[in-house]
């Protein structure tokens, strides 16, 4: 009843977003800005909250989502002028080490695996098994990049400095991304950014979190004993109620898996 009655004051609130699963764009579940963003935005503006605490469980996934997604959560809280709080779970690495960086202060378990500041491009080469069985690749384009690594021709040189020079050029946005909102923790002189990672203890020495430490407890200390928590996540039906068949959701699960296996996970 205590909400009804007036001049009578309301305990402060924390909103949590929480943050799973591999970053994409290809609708088939993963995070990404489209379907998040209706979500962050209410989680900054409902119920007047003290702060807002990102839950974070990725190991990463596209740079450009990554980007996007922090984007969003800088630009809110500053708007509404909101601490934001990370809070690493198994891994925050690659991608999901970008969307922890929007937050002002960053903390984990002492056994959850941070960084992996780099940028990976990975694929097969099938050139040798299709000509096995007598299978002719036939690819005609307007455009010499047009078939950049085609993996069912030989590798070209070209290509692979191109990609290269693309990788590089993300890399730089990463690292200007992690030495902008970690400015002034991290030790200078250290090169972070090579694609390492670090358990709990080691990313605070490093300076890549700021301490150890779990949601409830934290806010707790901050905000006091009586904080509530107004919990965001994304909603996932089963199968049919958004459209994923069977067989796409089958190879969700084994991207996302693939993706944590990464980090032992």
């Amino acid at each position: 009843m205590k909400r009804f009655i007036p001049f009578v004051p309301k305990h402060p609130a924390v909103s949590v977003i929480r943050l799973q699963g591999v970053i994409s764009s290809s609708g088939r579940g993963g995070l990404n800005d489209a379907g998040l963003a209706g979500l962050i935005e209410k989680a900054f503006a409902k119920g007047r909250p003290r702060a807002v605490a990102l839950v974070i469980n990725s190991p990463g996934g596209s740079p450009v989502q990554s980007s996007l997604i922090a984007a969003r959560i800088r630009r809110l809280s500053q708007e509404k002028k909101l601490p934001v709080h990370a809070f690493v779970e198994d891994v925050a690495a690659s991608g999901g080490y970008w969307l922890a960086s929007a937050a002002d202060y960053i903390w984990a378990d002492e056994t959850s695996i941070v960084g992996s500041i780099g940028v990976i491009s990975s694929g097969f080469g099938l050139e040798d098994f299709i000509e096995r069985y007598g299978i002719k690749r036939r690819v005609y384009t307007a455009g010499n990049s047009k078939s950049m690594l085609d993996p069912f021709q030989p590798e070209n040189p070209e290509d692979v400095a191109r990609l290269k020079q693309l990788q590089e050029q993300i890399h730089q946005a990463f690292i200007h991304q992690i030495t902008t909102r970690r400015a002034g923790k991290m030790p200078e002189g250290r090169d972070l950014f090579t694609g390492e990672i670090w358990a709990g203890q080691g990313a605070q020495e490093v300076g890549l979190i700021d301490g150890i430490a779990h949601l409830v407890p934290k806010m707790k200390d901050l905000f006091g004993d009586k904080v509530r928590f107004n919990v965001f996540s994304q909603k996932r039906p089963f199968l049919a109620r958004f459209g994923m068949s069977l067989g796409d959701a089958a190879l969700a699960t084994l991207e996302d898996r693939a993706a944590f296996a990464r980090f032992g996970l």
